[in-house]
């Protein structure tokens, strides 16, 4: 079992950046991802990494601009977002899968945070 809890969101200003945080209990042998929710809207693939994390995918809407990482002697998953847009606010999750394989899809993911609001304002 794995619990996840995200942290770090909050309002920005368009142009700003921002870093959200997943802390893991348990083990942290899962491929990790980010996704994110904007209001009205299903949930979007956002990012994943490796259990290792030398591998690792961004969605061409993020591409170039949010970078995810991962510490596993801290048994936490980092997502940086620069230059963040309006069109960026949502809820993002953090989310694990046993497989190995980088999913990007919503329902190959096992455990999920209860989400953290990021709110860009132009």
């Amino acid at each position: 079992q794995v619990q996840l809890v995200e942290s770090g969101g909050g309002l920005v200003q368009a142009g700003g950046s921002l870093r959200v945080s997943c802390a893991a209990s348990g083990r942290t042998f899962y491929t990790m991802g980010w996704f994110r929710q904007a209001p009205g809207k299903e949930r979007e693939f956002v990012a994943v990494i490796s259990w290792g994390g030398g591998s690792s995918l961004a969605a061409d809407s993020v591409k170039g601009r949010f970078t995810i990482s991962r510490d596993n002697a801290k048994n936490t998953v980092y997502l940086q977002m620069n230059s963040l847009k309006p069109e960026d606010t949502a809820i993002y999750y953090c989310a694990a899968r046993r497989g190995t394989s980088m999913s990007q899809v919503v329902v190959h993911y096992d455990y999920w945070g209860q989400g953290t609001q990021v709110t860009v304002s132009s």
